[in-house]
């Protein structure tokens, strides 16, 4: 114990206290720091040694009286760990396991308040805070309380906070989208469109902010201005090697095409979107399912096909609980169960 103190430069009794109380005691924060930094300094051994200690004391039952050994903030090994956790919750939300990412996101949004974060930690609890919303917007959860609109604004207030501007310009982003997924396309559009030229922005994200301006106008009726947007935003994709969003984007034009009624050119185009890109995610063969589905039922000549896309595409949404999907696709469905569709011209 005495070797100890004096290692960290401390007072005999300051440790014995340590020793006697356990955790009804808690260093002051200039102490912790002194602490952290030894543990710091400490070999694999002594790390190792730690986290056993820290598995055993923090168990799920309690002792009456005690409380649970908490750090003032994260570690620099905790840090790294949360760092690595994100990168796993952006690979769980790419193939659509949302029970896993939550997991991932819980770990340590519940772990630490804000007030305890440095500039660090700040920004990965912002980061968690956006990829949760992005968990939530997948599942069709965009108003309220617990939905991704209100992890959007969480987390755009935190790096404001940070003064990072190119993080507030992609939530001002991902927040625009919930606008046109709640139906408000027109506010939707120019948010888009002042997007689409900010600087904040790269250019890829500024791509892609004119491809959904084009998703916008599609959806209002003017099919002919959002191909001629979309077509922009393809060729910025091929500029920038990005196959994944160029496979996106003709998927968004082959929906336009079908909206002007030339489904010769939907068709060609939805072909090329689902023989492109290198994501496979059920999201995104969802999408391109259902965007096919749309397409074959304009025509009455595929139209039992066209229904037994949109069926498949349904199973596969409801098994990765993707209800946004499944909402469009029930709106697909009883809009041509109804009126005639187009003809091909």
């Amino acid at each position: 114990m005495r070797a100890f103190a004096q290692q960290l430069g401390l007072a005999v009794a300051t440790v014995s206290k340590w020793e006697s109380k356990l955790a009804d005691t808690e260093p002051r924060p200039d102490t912790q720091a002194i602490l952290d930094t030894a543990l710091g300094r400490a070999d694999a051994a002594v790390h190792l040694r730690f986290e056993t200690l820290l598995s055993e004391t923090a168990g799920p039952v309690q002792h009456a009286g005690r409380r649970r050994v908490t750090a003032s903030g994260p570690r620099a090994w905790e840090y790294e760990s949360w760092a690595d956790d994100l990168d796993r919750v952006v690979a769980a939300l790419a193939q659509q396991n949302f029970t896993f990412a939550g997991i991932l996101l819980t770990r340590w949004s519940s772990r630490f308040k804000t007030p305890e974060l440095d500039e660090k930690g700040l920004y990965l609890f912002a980061r968690s805070t956006a990829l949760l919303g992005d968990l939530r917007r997948d599942q069709g959860i965009v108003l309220g309380p617990l939905s991704a609109q209100h992890s959007y604004v969480g987390a755009r207030a935190v790096f404001t906070q940070l003064d990072i501007p190119r993080r507030v310009a992609q939530l001002d982003l991902s927040l625009t989208v919930v606008t046109e997924m709640s139906g408000k396309l027109e506010v939707a559009a120019r948010n888009y469109e002042s997007l689409a030229v900010d600087d904040r922005l790269s250019r890829r994200d500024r791509a892609r902010a004119r491809l959904w301006v084009g998703t916008a106008l599609s959806k209002d009726g003017r099919h002919d201005c959002a191909t001629r947007v979309m077509q922009a935003a393809t060729r910025d994709f091929e500029d920038l090697a990005e196959p994944d969003d160029w496979s996106v984007a003709h998927q968004k034009l082959a929906l336009a095409r079908r909206g002007a009624g030339d489904l010769s050119q939907a068709l060609h185009l939805i072909d090329i979107a689902r023989s492109s890109g290198t994501t496979d995610s059920p999201m995104q063969r969802v999408r391109l399912d259902t965007a096919h589905g749309h397409i074959l039922l304009s025509d009455a000549a595929t139209r039992d096909d066209g229904f037994l896309v949109l069926e498949q595409a349904a199973k596969v949404a409801a098994q990765y609980g993707l209800v946004h999907q499944l909402r469009s696709i029930e709106g697909i469905k009883a809009m041509r169960e109804g009126p005639t569709a187009p003809r091909q011209r």
